[in-house]
């Protein structure tokens, strides 16, 4: 999951990303942890959020392991190219970021608490990168599915702006917006690391605790 740039990535123009392909990628459609389908139809109640934090392999781990999260799948948003592939994606050339379709159930864990959990477990002010990970598919994205989640999520990233400002960091560079379309990645990504338990994971945050008070 290593990328390496002499200078900034810059996004693609939408004029000069890759075409992409009609055919949608076909996934198991089954957890390979839980078990739950990690396509919809989910069960009744179910919220959803996409959430970008590097290398998805192990940001799905973080969010599979969370009480209330009914599924994960990781995959592809934010960009042009239709139903990229995992090597046009790393080409710089789609738009894309890589993601996690986070489903949970409100009734089980907040959205307050999977914005904890997304802002401490990477350094959202790297820009087009995480850590040794370079490139435009490895920036920091919040995409929402509802105008509540939108508006928590925009206020937390003003309220975790001022702890960060506090502790040295710089200006958050996180992209928060509506979600468009969420492509599956390949089946060999899905749940990489409880299939790979010796896989590469290079998640890691600031030190800096995002309080849930900050945002209601």
């Amino acid at each position: 999951m290593f990328s390496h740039y002499s200078e900034e990535p810059q996004m693609v123009a939408p004029e000069q990303a890759l075409s992409g392909r009609v055919e949608t990628m076909q996934v198991k459609n089954r957890h390979f942890v839980n078990g739950h389908p990690i396509q919809p139809p989910f069960e009744d109640g179910m919220e959803l959020v996409q959430l970008g934090l590097g290398c998805f392999w192990g940001a799905e781990r973080r969010f599979w392991q969370a009480a209330g999260v009914y599924t994960t799948a990781v995959g592809y948003a934010g960009g042009y190219t239709p139903n990229p592939t995992y090597e046009e994606v790393c080409s710089g050339r789609t738009g894309h970021t890589e993601v996690v379709l986070v489903v949970y159930n409100p009734q089980l864990v907040d959205f307050s608490m999977i914005l904890k959990m997304f802002w401490e477990a990477h350094n959202p002010t790297q820009g087009m990168r995480q850590s040794n990970d370079v490139g435009t598919q490895y920036r920091s994205a919040i995409y929402t599915c509802s105008p509540d989640q939108l508006e928590m999520a925009l206020a937390s990233k003003q309220a975790y702006q001022t702890q960060l400002t506090a502790e040295g960091y710089g200006e958050i560079t996180t992209e928060i917006k509506a979600a468009g379309e969420f492509y599956y990645a390949e089946n060999y990504h899905q749940q990489y690391l409880a299939k790979n338990l010796g896989g590469y994971c290079g998640l890691g945050g600031t030190g800096v605790a995002y309080e849930q008070g900050m945002v209601s």
